[in-house]
């Protein structure tokens, strides 16, 4: 397939399936392309829970990207401290706390058509999680991906938690090999009055 053709008629959005050999390379292209031109702090929020298995997605990508080390992204949101409905107000004040004027790259989970499921989807504007379940949470991103890991439309809570773990779990590793390669592009530095300490960006949430 013409390279091209991957993209959608939108500049705003791309959507890819994850077994797409080329999707680390092509998807980290697309959001490379809307990073600002004036550096900034960057910081990747991955929302979701392990208490469902559909959910998981996004925790599971923090931990998998927190594995490959980053050194120009923080990231909010594992498998050992995740970000979800519960604490996702909390988890925003502690990045502007945290960080001045960041650029946040938002990760969850989503439900969508039977066709849809296991395509990755990268959009310019904030994610609004808890959209799929009703849930009125607050927007969090200048850019979000999600995944889509199962079918929308009829008793959601049951069919996230009927979801295949095994998918979830090779969709969070390609979430995490595209923000990892997006991280080793990010080749400026920080100057010391901008650089967050580790104390400071270590917080527990309650789940």
């Amino acid at each position: 397939m013409n390279v091209n053709n991957r993209f959608d008629n939108s500049p705003e959005n791309f959507r890819i399936p994850y077994t797409d050999s080329e999707i680390s390379s092509l998807m980290s292209d697309r959001i490379i392309s809307w990073f600002p031109n004036i550096p900034r702090e960057y910081v990747t929020i991955c929302i979701g829970t392990d208490r469902s298995t559909g959910d998981a997605l996004g925790p599971l990508a923090g931990t998998f990207f927190e594995e490959t080390k980053p050194k120009h992204m923080t990231i909010y949101g594992t498998l050992h401290e995740p970000v979800h409905a519960v604490n996702l107000g909390e988890a925003i004040d502690t990045i502007k706390t945290n960080h001045r004027n960041p650029f946040i790259i938002a990760i969850d989970a989503c439900l969508g058509r039977n066709a849809s499921i296991g395509h990755i989807i990268t959009e310019r504007g904030p994610l609004r999680p808890g959209s799929a379940l009703n849930k009125a949470l607050p927007p969090i991103g200048d850019i979000n991906v999600t995944g889509v890991v199962n079918i929308s439309g009829f008793m959601e809570h049951s069919i996230l938690q009927s979801t295949r773990l095994s998918m979830v779990m090779d969709m969070a590793r390609q979430i995490s090999s595209i923000l990892n390669s997006i991280d080793q592009r990010l080749s400026y530095h920080f100057s010391p009055e901008v650089i967050i300490s580790e104390k400071q960006q270590v917080k527990k949430w309650t789940v």
